[in-house]
């Protein structure tokens, strides 16, 4: 997972290079390359100078993180070297219409909640972006002249329950999970995240609400997901 990511960063870094026509690189990253400190304060914000901490990830074995981490890293360094206009996007967790027939790990996430597969939610939290929102910031960052840098790409953190209880109210009939599996434990608290850079390039952001909407709608366009069953109609009592 780890060399496949490094290494095919740098040949796009040095292809760019060679190419003497790319003016500017906008690469991909990840939140994962991002967010996995574990000397991070609660309070503190998640923004662009923040990394994910190699060695934590290693000794966890979160090798998407490292991979995402190490890739970036790569990046700037190959960047640097060859003389490449390197801008940096670093999307959350993405929602919202896919393009693919197939469903994918991100989208799984919300999917579980709706066709019965997870009985309970997680004590966790997540940051959510709709996959418009990430498109967007793609392009500003590449027409903008004074761009630099990395820029994060998020709406907002949302505690699983606060998805499933979105997801129950505006999709009613479907099995969405009621019970948290942490029932000992206090709720995980939404961790702070900047967005500021991208609201400069005058991005708005969709709510992460609208998001997890489009995407469950998206599952019922393309028969990932049956339209739920209407309950029958109680019969009247002078019937």
């Amino acid at each position: 997972m780890v060399e496949p990511a490094v290494r095919g960063t740098r040949y796009v870094i040095d292809a760019a290079a060679e190419s003497g026509t790319v003016r500017r690189v906008v690469l991909t990253s990840s939140i994962g390359a991002v967010a996995m400190d574990p000397r991070r304060e609660p309070d503190a914000v998640v923004d662009e100078s923040c990394w994910s901490d190699l060695d934590f990830c290693k000794k966890t074995k979160n090798w998407y993180c490292y991979g995402k981490a190490a890739a970036e890293r790569a990046a700037w360094e190959a960047a640097a070297a060859r003389g490449v206009d390197l801008v940096v996007v670093v999307p959350v967790l993405v929602q919202g219409p896919a393009l693919q027939p197939s469903v994918n790990a991100s989208l799984m996430h919300v999917l579980k909640y709706l066709n019965g597969s997870a009985k309970t939610y997680a004590n966790a939290v997540q940051a959510y972006v709709h996959v418009r929102d990430a498109a967007d910031a793609h392009v500003r960052v590449f027409e903008a002249p004074r761009a630099a840098g990395r820029y994060i790409c998020a709406d907002a953190v949302l505690h699983r329950e606060d998805v499933v209880r979105t997801l129950r109210k505006s999709f009613p009939g479907y099995p969405v999970p009621e019970r948290c599996s942490d029932e000992v434990n206090p709720r995980k608290q939404p961790y702070k995240i900047s967005n500021q850079r991208l609201r400069e390039l005058g991005l708005e952001f969709t709510p992460a609400a609208q998001a997890l909407y489009d995407t469950v709608v998206c599952f019922q366009e393309k028969g990932i997901l049956p339209l739920p069953v209407p309950a029958p109609t109680p019969a009247s009592p002078d019937a």
